[in-house]
């Protein structure tokens, strides 16, 4: 079967993860966080892409951004890639691939699945083991939300700004949204979205990305044959 294009849309909110291949480390240490994240940065300054959360963990990127055109985040992902890469083997003696192909990525409803998705990004660390509070570590955009510093990498979304008059408003309603966590069901869902490349979002937000995009953006319901348009 052949693989469905990546889906994207301009100034839509999209969910995306990049694993290490074989599960390897992607990051050996902190020197490796800082020189991805400075690159990180560039690529999404020169591709226009807006980020607005993510997290670093041993072998896994996790990032939630907004392109301002439909390529914007593939363009910002190869350069980043390519960049990071020769760095990597260089400094660590090493040749050949360092990430699980292509990354996956899922276009979410933003009004619906912000919040959501900006907890399941800073929770990473927890889910992966590395520390009991999304605030403890540091290569998230978690202690920028909690207020503790200002990230220049991120950029905060409209809705965010919305959840509060004031930082301290936004970052209270933040702390409670990190400590209630999500529940099984919520990162199921997220991860599956994110592995088959469907919208995550309601029918009416997949029908306007599907017109945009030119490409199925749910799968197709069992037993009823789509209507075409």
């Amino acid at each position: 079967m052949a693989r469905l294009a990546r889906l994207s849309a301009a100034n839509q909110v999209q969910l995306l993860v990049q694993r290490g291949n074989n599960g390897q480390p992607t990051f050996i240490d902190d020197d490796d966080r800082n020189v991805f994240l400075a690159l990180l940065r560039n690529a999404a300054l020169d591709h226009r892409v807006a980020i607005h959360a993510y997290a670093l963990t041993g072998n896994e990127v996790m990032l939630l951004a907004t392109p301002a055109d439909a390529g914007g985040t593939s363009r910002m992902m190869q350069t980043l890639g390519r960049r990071y890469v020769a760095r990597f083997n260089r400094r660590h003696g090493r040749s050949g691939t360092l990430w699980e192909g292509r990354f996956r990525s899922t276009v979410i409803e933003a009004a619906l699945h912000l919040r959501e998705c900006m907890c399941f990004v800073e929770l990473a660390p927890l889910r992966a083991g590395l520390v009991q509070a999304a605030a403890d570590w540091p290569w998230s955009s978690a202690r920028h939300h909690l207020g503790h510093f200002s990230d220049p990498l991120v950029t905060d979304a409209p809705l965010y700004w919305a959840t509060g008059n004031t930082p301290f408003e936004r970052e209270v309603a933040h702390q409670r949204l990190l400590e209630r966590a999500l529940t099984r069901e919520q990162v199921l869902a997220i991860d599956g979205a994110l592995r088959k490349g469907w919208v995550y979002g309601s029918d009416a937000f997949a029908s306007r990305i599907e017109s945009q995009t030119a490409r199925r953006a749910q799968p197709l319901r069992p037993g009823r044959p789509r209507q075409s348009r």
